[in-house]
């Protein structure tokens, strides 16, 4: 082993370390997504999708939670912990997807056709206060249908309620918005994927283009993929989603075996946070996520009116 890479791997050990002792001090609760790198997955206390974290953050008696992920995800957790510090270790770790959706744009939208709102998660605290109900790539379908109007407003995802609208006679407003990594897998990639891996299922996320889903064996959320590929018999899969969730993958099924559909599937914003950010993030206690109250008790009823579906 060079002295470099030695060197490297002490360092990391050591900062995870520290990590772990400043979380215990300070009571605080580390959360990453499945798409962030594998060491900040490491030194995590729970992972997984992103509501599924700050729903089970907000049950935990910790002061602190530390989101490793991107700001919506960071504001969720705030809306469901308001007595909770929540700190993003990287600020400008950002979702291409959510902004593509602005409350003002939302509004002006609602004027001139006031539909009732479902929201993807994959918003911001803002649009969510704007919206009727929340629901997650898990469960759009449902949430759509639990709807008692016939014609619905979706926002952000094109694909998603493309997704949904496959599956339903309710009428549904796509919002232009897409994620720019499940936009960016293509059909010809995922027919070059299949050739490689002739044996292997194809697992899509809801997030890409219909005529990927319609390539997919199984199409599925990054915890429905875990979930799906731990009972399938299957022992090998094609990934259709960000490359960061083979890690995860990997850990449940270490029998299995994992590839990606591409491996441009890769989003920057997901990757930015690294040990050091986490580290600093306890010892500072920087990076604080705060959703005013007038837009966190909106957006908190559409949430909690999705989570009340069970």
């Amino acid at each position: 082993m060079k002295w470099n890479n030695r060197k490297n791997i002490m360092t990391d050990i050591d900062t995870k370390r520290r990590i772990r002792k400043l979380a215990s001090e300070k009571n605080a609760v580390i959360l990453a997504h499945n798409y962030t790198l594998p060491e900040i997955q490491d030194i995590a206390d729970m992972c997984g999708d992103s509501l599924e974290l700050s729903i089970r953050a907000a049950d935990t008696d910790a002061d602190i939670i530390v989101f490793c992920g991107v700001h919506f995800m960071a504001e969720t957790a705030a809306i469901l912990s308001p007595q909770k510090t929540v700190l993003i270790p990287r600020q400008d770790a950002t979702c291409p997807m959510a902004e593509m959706a602005s409350p003002d744009d939302l509004e002006k939208v609602l004027e001139s056709r006031p539909l009732p709102v479902v929201s993807y998660v994959n918003t911001t605290a803002a649009v969510k206060a704007l919206s009727t109900i929340c629901c997650t790539s898990a469960n759009v379908v449902r949430v759509v249908n639990s709807m008692p109007e016939d014609e619905l407003q979706m926002v952000p995802d094109r694909n998603l309620s493309a997704y949904a609208a496959g599956q339903t006679e309710k009428k549904l407003h796509a919002w232009p918005g897409f994620c720019p990594v499940h936009e960016g897998l293509t059909p010809e990639m995922v027919k070059k994927a299949k050739e490689a891996h002739p044996n292997a299922v194809f697992m899509a996320h809801p997030e890409c283009r219909p005529e990927v889903l319609d390539m997919a064996d199984k199409v599925a959320s990054t915890s429905g993929m875990i979930k799906y590929a731990r009972s399938a018999e299957n022992d090998q899969f094609i990934v259709g989603t960000e490359t960061g969730l083979l890690y995860p993958l990997s850990r449940a099924c270490p029998e299995k075996r994992f590839f990606p559909a591409s491996d441009t599937l890769v989003c920057g914003d997901m990757k930015k946070t690294r040990l050091a950010d986490v580290l600093s993030c306890l010892e500072t206690l920087s990076g604080e996520v705060r959703v005013p109250k007038d837009v966190r008790l909106k957006a908190l009823s559409a949430v909690k009116r999705m989570v009340d579906l069970g």
